[in-house]
């Protein structure tokens, strides 16, 4: 993710946390995290795409309703994941899609 996409994104979960009344501390409860490095992320201050970054804003955007559909494209390990597995056929589509929906039952309650 470039620097802006990544600023946008973080300034995105932001306004999403000021909308919900999120708290900071519940995001850093949630993601094994600190409410500084919460905060820093969410302020975008010296911010970078990471495991951390991406599980903060994954938090807060599940919170709003689910993951955007330009989440998914800037998420560039997913995308490289599907590209090394997928055979382009509408029938594997479905089956890789299948495959990930599954997955949803190892989602933290």
């Amino acid at each position: 993710m470039i620097e802006l996409e990544v600023k946008a994104r973080a300034a995105n979960a932001r306004r999403i946390c000021a909308a919900h009344g999120i708290a900071q501390a519940d995001i850093a409860a949630h993601v094994g995290a600190s409410q500084s490095q919460v905060s820093r992320i969410l302020n975008g201050e010296g911010v970078r795409a990471s495991r951390l970054f991406e599980e903060v804003c994954l938090f807060v955007e599940r919170l709003e309703g689910g993951i955007s559909a330009d989440a998914v494209r800037g998420n560039h390990e997913l995308i490289g994941a599907l590209q090394a597995t997928w055979d382009g056929s509408a029938s594997h589509a479905k089956a890789l899609a299948a495959v990930i929906r599954s997955l949803a039952i190892l989602k933290p309650v």
